[in-house]
């Protein structure tokens, strides 16, 4: 059980809650003590994406009194296929405000408690020591291990998700006696070996599969009822509509929930996962790259310059919306070198400008004299020169 308030300190339930809940009421396994004791819970998601839309919604729906809210994020259209607690005038607000204006319209009586902040090394202890567990819906690996160490110090449960493409996983971790996020993964990938949901695509139902999961581990937690997933690592797998489990241990050797730890404060999780600081020679190489506008590029092609345009997406990027360039996606040019011009002005260009500068680094180490980046991408042509084109 996530909480040791006694039966005699639970919050009473109003007329209002007996109306709203009554259906929990009637359930043994919840009845007037286990309302009482999620009004009394305190539970943070940490992000209102999508995993935290389907979380925070039915965590408010199912009585939870106070839901704390991490992001620091805006409302972009393509985060509506998937972000459900977001709507289409949310576009440009910020992802707290939206959250909190649709959670409290399903649950005036929710006490809803907003961070707009990034979660980081120098503030996570201090946030998350006030909730009983935490319900992390991050989409990369430094806050990940931030959240797991972070729970592991605190002694807070940490009801896990993720989700990539069509697959998605789910735990609880951080419990007395069960494994923490780093005895599954002692390592994090490289980086860049695993690509962000922006890069692979991700179905959009698959995160609400997975944060309802996270939303009944985190009640189960607090009813003291039920299998929890600590020990299991659900795997889902919507494309086919398979379910898998897996065992899951406490690695004894676990440098933070360990019998010996060594990890004892929290670290800088960048640099653990291996995103370093730019270096001097980074910054110089990254500064080497001429960034060029939108308009001057559409000026210089109605010009008949002669400019060998590199679209570095991938191709069912470029069926939505093109500017008629050479389609060779960012992980194939080391192998299509052949099939770009060494002789020509090369403007590579991507959705909104940073893979495109990684290919152009690679091009100019490779030989490559000629090469621009096209700042801001397919969006920035979007909004400068083609509004009515498409935009994702």
């Amino acid at each position: 059980m996530a909480t040791t308030t006694s039966p005699e300190t639970l919050p009473e339930l109003t007329t209002d809650d007996l109306s709203r809940y009554s259906r929990h009421l009637i359930l043994p396994e919840v009845g007037m003590e286990g309302q009482r004791k999620l009004k009394a819970a305190r539970v943070l998601c940490v992000g209102t994406g999508g995993l935290g839309s389907p979380l925070a919604l039915y965590l408010a729906a199912a009585g939870i009194g106070t839901l704390g809210l991490v992001d620091f994020d805006i409302v972009d259209a393509s985060n509506l296929q998937r972000q459900i607690i977001h709507s289409t005038k949310d576009i440009g607000r910020k992802k707290l405000d939206s959250a909190e204006e649709k959670l409290l319209a399903l649950n005036p009586a929710l006490n809803v408690v907003k961070h707009d902040t990034m979660l980081s090394s120098a503030n996570a202890l201090d946030i998350l020591k006030d909730y009983d567990i935490v319900a992390d819906g991050t989409d990369n690996f430094p806050t990940r291990y931030l959240v797991n160490d972070a729970c592991v110090l605190l002694g807070k449960p940490n009801v896990y998700g993720s989700i990539f493409r069509f697959e998605g996983q789910a735990s609880v971790f951080a419990t007395a006696q069960g494994p923490c996020y780093r005895c599954l993964y002692p390592e994090p990938p490289p980086p860049g070996l695993v690509p962000s949901c922006a890069e692979g695509g991700v179905l959009g139902i698959l995160p609400g599969l997975v944060g309802v999961i996270q939303a009944t581990e985190a009640i189960k937690l607090i009813l003291g009822k039920g299998e929890s997933l600590a020990g299991r690592l659900l795997l889902v797998d919507a494309l086919n509509m398979r379910f898998r489990e897996l065992k899951l241990r406490k690695n004894p050797e676990c440098p933070v929930c360990g019998a010996n730890p060594t990890v004892t404060e929290l670290i800088d999780y960048q640099q653990f996962c291996g995103i370093k600081p730019e270096s001097k020679e980074e910054r110089a190489l990254k500064n080497g790259i001429p960034q060029l506008g939108v308009k001057e590029l559409k000026r210089r092609i109605d010009a008949g310059e002669d400019i060998f345009v590199l679209d570095v997406r991938e191709p069912f990027e470029y069926q939505i919306a093109n500017i008629g360039g050479k389609l060779i996606p960012q992980n194939d040019v080391p192998q299509r070198l052949a099939e770009i011009d060494r002789d020509r002005e090369i403007v590579v260009q991507c959705k909104s400008g940073g893979r495109s500068q990684r290919i152009a680094e690679f091009l100019l180490q490779n030989g490559y004299t000629k090469v621009v980046n096209l700042a801001g991408g397919i969006l920035a042509w979007a909004d400068e020169i083609d509004p009515k084109m498409q935009k994702y």
